[in-house]
């Protein structure tokens, strides 16, 4: 995999400035960037988040099946390595988190194996975070070695 892949950027809606430096600066660790009333920028695990005050939320589109469990949709996240993914898996345990879907390992021993939890933020965007024991295997396909 490429190393010197460029950062996304992603921008969406939040109720509060407040809630999102909880969540994601105190709690999920992330460090702060630019910020002013209405909005507020993150370092996703390298990746910028820019959060914007809507009174409005986001729609929710239901859910989709993956594994034989209900994946909401639209969600975000982020691929880390298996250690770290186990940390942040704690850490929200230990916060009382309320999860989507617990962590877990899907696809155990098949193609694509990975660790996964789903959780939704104070303003209710669905989070997805995965990890893989072989990040080679993050784009593999059935069938391919």
């Amino acid at each position: 995999m490429n190393d010197k892949r460029p950062p996304f950027h992603l921008a969406f809606a939040i109720r509060s400035v407040r809630e999102a430096r909880e969540f994601y600066g105190e709690l999920l660790g992330c460090p702060e960037g630019r910020s002013a009333d209405t909005w507020i920028d993150f370092d996703f695990f390298g990746h910028q988040l820019a959060l914007h005050v809507r009174e409005e939320p986001a729609p929710d589109m239901g859910t989709t099946t993956v594994d034989n469990k209900p994946v909401p949709l639209p969600h975000f996240g982020v691929v880390l390595d298996m250690k770290s993914w186990r940390s942040l898996a704690e850490r929200l345990q230990a916060a009382r988190v309320e999860f989507l879907i617990e962590p877990y390992i899907r696809f155990e021993g098949e193609v694509g194996e990975q660790a996964t939890m789903f959780f939704r933020d104070p303003s209710g965007n669905a989070l997805e975070v995965k990890a893989f024991a072989d990040l080679g295997g993050m784009f593999a396909r059935q069938g391919t070695p």
